[in-house]
């Protein structure tokens, strides 16, 4: 069996490509840039190929479908960038792939702790040789409220991690489980927004969570809110959380995802522009840490994303439900 793999990364995936072929006796196509109409003949003769979050239209489905391709797999949990209902039309399965939790779990925590003690001006004073204290004094996690929002596998690894930090724990999820429920105490998403001095997200990109940050949630939140989002960029409505940094209402946030980061997130822009205007100016705020997309980035992760990424298309498993 042959499977394309659309923006093959030598660097850090190529190691696990050649592993798990091997393990799985497939050919692994190499294509190093992102999947295009005017590139889809490059997957000619393949059973299904490998992508990540480039969009993937009906155009780039249907020349596919004409060559055979039976299978889409996502190295990602977020599977937004596919047309699912072009996909669904050409009879086509999709999969998207789960990956090594603790790697999303621990950079939220290490994101929460930064924000509380304003490890962005400290870096950035010390850079400049200034070593002073006025401004840099912080808070400690043991004497807050902690609100997860999503309690599925990485939203209760986050919430098992905070577990050592004597800090008060809510989550809110429509699905509970018994783990979270053992650590946590459920509570409506508005009891959550008005009782919590940190909320960090873990839900999927959904029309539900579409803008679950607001202009109206976030005047139901405590003044001064940190807000961590290592999920989907979609769940905050950015030009309203401009608004609450530059008012204080946010005191602080921690993003690794930002609405419209697609097709600029992993690129090299020191000598151009962005072309994203709400980042531009949220990576210059002193209280707002914006990251670009790396909360799942570790080797346990890109391994399992890969290896994940080849078995469904070998077995034939089609997963676009919510993976969290």
């Amino acid at each position: 069996m042959k499977i394309a793999a659309y923006n093959y990364r030598e660097f850090d995936e190529g190691k696990y490509f050649e592993k798990f072929a091997k393990e799985y006796d497939v050919e692994i196509v190499k294509i190093p840039v992102p999947q295009t109409v005017e590139n889809a003949h490059l997957a000619q003769g393949c059973e299904g190929v490998t992508i990540i979050t480039q969009p993937t239209t009906a155009e780039i489905i249907n020349a596919w479908k004409e060559m055979g391709i039976k299978h889409i797999s996502t190295r990602t949990i977020g599977y937004d960038h596919i047309d699912l209902e072009a996909a669904r039309a050409a009879g086509m399965q999709v999969s998207n792939v789960t990956y090594s939790t603790g790697s999303v779990a621990d950079y939220t925590v290490m994101l929460m702790l930064m924000c509380l003690r304003k490890m962005k001006s400290i870096i950035k004073r010390a850079e400049g040789m200034d070593y002073s204290l006025p401004g840099n004094i912080g808070m400690e996690i043991g004497n807050l409220t902690v609100g997860v929002v999503g309690t599925g596998r990485i939203g209760t690894h986050v919430l098992k991690n905070l577990t050592g930090f004597g800090c008060k724990l809510l989550c809110y999820d429509p699905f509970r489980n018994e783990t979270a429920s053992s650590i946590a105490t459920y509570v409506s998403l508005e009891e959550l927004f008005a009782q919590s001095d940190i909320i960090t997200f873990h839900t999927p990109a959904t029309p539900e969570s579409f803008h679950m940050v607001n202009a109206e949630t976030l005047k139901t939140m405590k003044d001064g809110v940190i807000i961590i989002n290592t999920a989907r960029g979609s769940i905050i409505d950015t030009q309203a959380f401009l608004d609450a940094v530059e008012s204080g209402k946010v005191g602080a946030a921690g993003l690794d995802v930002i609405e419209n980061e697609l097709g600029i997130f992993y690129g090299d822009y020191k000598y151009r522009t962005v072309g994203n205007r709400e980042m531009s100016i949220l990576k210059d705020y002193p209280q707002v840490l914006m990251l670009p997309h790396m909360a799942f980035y570790t080797e346990n992760a890109i391994s399992d994303m890969v290896e994940n990424s080849i078995k469904h298309i070998v077995n034939h498993e089609g997963n676009v439900l919510p993976n969290r």
